[in-house]
């Protein structure tokens, strides 16, 4: 789910910039920073995000520098100029200072003159074209994203599989070990019969079943089964095309369990072994499920 794109888009109206990056999370988290003259816009880019992404914090940034040069308007402060005169006034009648106030004074006395630059009038035609063209640039830069988690996800994949490869190749083995220690029980509770046997009399037909239900303790056929079944649905989940990355980690919870079920029944030598080895694999793929949209 992890991944970055950036991009500039020009053109005659404006420069406009678009930033995405993404990172892990359980559901799609969405967070936008969109320019307020652009808020009526906010809806079409999280559906955008929405037909693109399905799980992931997403984080959106949209700058917009317009191209339209504003028209400065000059106010004059009159209660400023009004008060400024009378106090010149009152300085030539004393002698103080001689002639009129001039422009240039005025433009020296920030308090004189009040300078904005006011925007142009809203053109719906325009800002329909700039609309469509953060629309646009937003599109770009989600592909370029998607084509970056598109490459980290084939390499995921990759790992994944080879990880799944080998915990089926475990599973084998813990399925022959188990069935070599269930053997090796039913030997062992045999000879131990027989021992008895010389020093009790015993009835062998109900010893025979006993020993049967002991064995039968053991077997990890159905678990074995169940995980090889979760596996296959593994596979089916990587080819298909919507995203899977919530299935596949319930799928390691239920293979997790027939693992702990595993190796409470199983009884043989190197099981302990295959187990550790086995839930080593599964918390590896675990970990790197979370970035599997």
């Amino acid at each position: 789910m992890t991944g970055f794109a950036s991009l500039t888009h020009e053109d005659d109206r404006a420069t406009i910039g678009v930033t995405v990056r993404s990172v892990n999370h359980r559901f799609l988290d969405v967070q936008l920073r969109i320019p307020s003259s652009l808020g009526d816009l906010e809806p079409r880019v999280r559906a955008l995000l929405q037909k693109r992404l399905a799980r992931g914090r997403v984080e959106l940034g949209i700058s917009v520098q317009l191209r339209t040069a504003a028209t400065p308007t000059v106010e004059l402060n009159a209660q400023f100029i009004t008060a400024l005169s009378a106090a010149l006034d009152t300085a030539r009648a004393q002698g103080v200072v001689s002639g009129s106030l001039t422009p240039g004074d005025l433009l020296r006395l920030p308090q004189a003159l009040t300078i904005r630059e006011r925007p142009a009038e809203a053109d719906p035609a325009v800002e329909a074209q700039l609309a469509a063209s953060v629309e646009a640039a937003v599109e770009q830069a989600l592909a370029d994203l998607d084509g970056m988690r598109h490459r980290e996800g084939d390499h995921l994949r990759a790992d994944l599989e080879a990880r799944r490869r080998a915990l089926g190749a475990v599973i084998g083995r813990l399925a022959a070990a188990a069935d070599e220690g269930r053997e090796a029980l039913e030997a062992r509770l045999q000879e131990r019969v027989r021992e008895i046997s010389f020093v009790v009399p015993l009835d062998q037909g109900m010893i025979a079943q006993e020993i049967v239900r002991a064995a039968a303790r053991s077997d990890i056929s159905e678990e074995v089964t169940r995980f090889r079944a979760h596996l296959a649905h593994w596979e089916a989940l990587e080819a298909a095309d919507e995203p899977c990355g919530r299935k596949l980690d319930f799928l390691l919870q239920e293979m997790n369990r027939e693992i702990n079920t595993i190796g409470a029944k199983a009884d043989g030598l190197g099981v302990s072994d295959l187990i550790i080895t086995a839930k080593a694999e599964l918390e590896k793929m675990r970990e790197q499920v979370q970035n599997v949209e």
